[in-house]
């Protein structure tokens, strides 16, 4: 949701010559699911110094566009996590998402997404006024 570069070429690439498109890391490491709305764990990625996310990335000013689409989510009757993935597999150029569960839970809620991958087009509208 953060990173929509694919969006602007390499999407209609990959769909004209039939190719698919497996979008890595749909969660943001993390930080589009409930895990860092109050901080930072003990045990998350971005407090691990050797992570891909650092500690610094999670500033106060992106914990509260993530609380923004928290509420979108709530109203959709899904976790963040959940919208955020029905927002990127919502697409159809979209083939596959590499999720980076770290556990068999994380999966299963993950696989919840499935349930609901329709968006309205004034929630993809609140949406992006919020991640742009």
């Amino acid at each position: 949701m953060f990173q929509r570069e694919p969006e602007k070429e390499t999407l209609n690439i990959a769909n004209k010559f039939g190719a698919g498109f497996i979008a890595f890391s749909p969660l943001a490491q993390g930080i589009l699911t409930d895990k860092y709305l109050n901080g930072i764990p003990e045990h998350s990625r971005a407090a691990d110094p050797t992570g891909f996310l650092r500690r610094e990335q999670v500033t106060d000013q992106l914990i509260e566009k993530v609380k923004k689409l928290n509420e979108i989510a709530t109203q959709r009757g899904q976790t963040m996590a959940e919208m955020a993935l029905a927002w990127i597999l919502r697409d159809e150029r979209v083939t596959s998402a590499i999720i980076g569960a770290r556990n068999v839970n994380q999966i299963k809620n993950n696989l919840k997404a499935l349930d609901n991958l329709s968006f309205t087009q004034a929630e993809l509208e609140h949406i992006n006024s919020i991640v742009n």
